[in-house]
């Protein structure tokens, strides 16, 4: 059986967030494989724990990756100061053999975001609307080729993922939970949380999902969550994040003062694209627009940087691109990929966001303390699978209320531009519905 075929079998996407089906990534030869490893966001140790503790199924899934698109170089992004992953790293690609570069970087924000790192490593910008391969580059989370090695040598679907639960719980640590576990569980198993009031962040600080405590009891853990953080309910993060629209784009008529600094820090408009937050804040709702200012919006990447580190004024440049992205989606409108060369700005790298300045911005230093060695392992009863938990289009379910499944089989087919979806636990179909398929004991 091909690579690909496997990868399309075991159900595997993007790790890193995206959840792009990794099968459509591997066509044809390119010069980079760039393996991400930088762990992008704030305060999460995921990928860290992989590199540890996985480091030979990395390589190893480098190796089949390396076998169907040629790649002329390798090279693993990280940060520097992981240096126990480093090691481990350097212990495995000696053993394997294969020529691997690591390519160190101190700790800013964005460095994860895959053109972000593409720029960093290869001196190349993806043109606006494109992707890495637009200029030979081919990235994969290193999730992502440590389930390759386990898919071709176990055959082993996605059914876990590795988190990192923080913030305000009593117990914060890493674990090992089945794809569709409840978040309340997983809260659980930390002791519960610190406050009455809470909220939840599924994935990174700045740009993560934010629920309150009322909705983790409907909220399941899928492919590509990465942290589970608990804030209380008066955090900066929360209080942004419940803002309605049409009141920031009152501020942003009222309270922008077109200082640029949105522009200048945007890590797309650094790498050469032509996106200028400040430009869209000044159009946005007006009688009489600039529509291509406002098309801008399109290539936004949602980093969060405008408003939550550059605005002087707390607007949210941000969520006025994700109202605007909207419109032009309902208009069935998209953004057409720019040709020819792309140039950074001269002045890219004096301007990169450090994360530990980030981190103290967002009022979540006193989160950093916590370090995890291994990952617990939690189980369940129950779970719920989303049929999409991917880029494209939702998967479809094979299986029938009161069939029973052993952990690993297929529950769910891809369809087009999909991926295919596992039982996580052995257990009964209770419920099957267009939005997921429920399994119990």
């Amino acid at each position: 059986m091909s690579l690909i075929q496997k990868i399309i079998d075991s159900g595997i996407v993007g790790a890193g967030g995206a959840g792009f089906p990794t099968h459509e990534k591997l066509k044809g030869k390119v010069e980079y494989l760039i393996i991400n490893a930088a762990e992008c966001e704030p305060l999460l140790q995921s990928d860290q724990y992989i590199m540890r503790e996985k480091a030979d199924a990395v390589i190893k899934g480098i190796g089949y990756v390396l076998d169907v698109i040629k790649a002329d170089k390798v090279v693993i992004g990280l940060k520097g100061k992981y240096k126990k992953e480093i090691e481990a790293l350097k212990k495995a690609i000696k053993k394997s053999k294969i020529r691997i570069e690591l390519f160190e970087s101190k700790s800013f924000y964005p460095y994860g975001d895959e053109h972000i790192m593409v720029e960093m490593i290869v001196k190349r910008s993806v043109p606006p609307g494109g992707i890495p391969l637009d200029v030979g580059c081919v990235t994969l989370n290193i999730t992502t080729v440590s389930q390759i090695a386990e898919a071709v040598d176990s055959n082993k679907p996605v059914i876990e993922k590795i988190i990192t639960v923080t913030g305000e719980i009593n117990n914060p640590m890493l674990m090992s939970v089945p794809i569709g576990i409840s978040i309340k569980e997983c809260l659980d198993a930390c002791g519960g949380v610190k406050h009455d009031d809470f909220h939840v962040v599924i994935g990174g600080p700045m740009m993560g999902k934010v629920i309150n405590s009322d909705e983790i009891e409907s909220a399941y853990i899928t492919k590509t969550d990465g942290a589970l953080i608990v804030l209380p309910q008066n955090h900066y993060l929360v209080r942004r994040q419940n803002v309605d629209v049409h009141r920031i784009i009152r501020q942003a008529h009222t309270a922008c003062i077109q200082c640029r600094f949105c522009t200048d820090l945007c890590p797309r408009y650094l790498i050469g694209h032509n996106l200028q937050p400040h430009l869209i804040m000044r159009n946005v709702g007006r009688l009489s627009v600039n529509q291509d200012v406002l098309k801008e919006a399109l290539i936004c990447s949602e980093c969060g940087i405008c408003e939550m580190y550059a605005c002087p004024m707390g607007l949210s440049p941000r969520m006025v691109n994700i109202h605007v992205k909207e419109i032009f989606k309902n208009k069935e409108e998209r953004y057409t990929k720019q040709t020819g060369d792309i140039e950074s700005k001269r002045e890219i790298n004096g301007r990169r966001i450090p994360t530990e300045r980030l981190i103290a911005r967002l009022n979540l230093s006193k989160y950093k303390k916590y370090s995890f060695n291994k990952a617990r392992n939690i189980e369940t009863k129950t779970v719920v699978i989303y049929l999409q938990q991917h880029i494209g289009v939702p998967s479809v379910p094979i299986v029938k209320v009161g069939d029973l499944v052993r952990k690993g089989d297929l529950i769910a087919a891809r369809k087009g531009l999909g991926a295919n979806i596992h039982a996580s636990i052995d257990g009964k179909v209770t419920e099957v519905c267009k939005k997921y398929i429920k399994l119990g004991h």
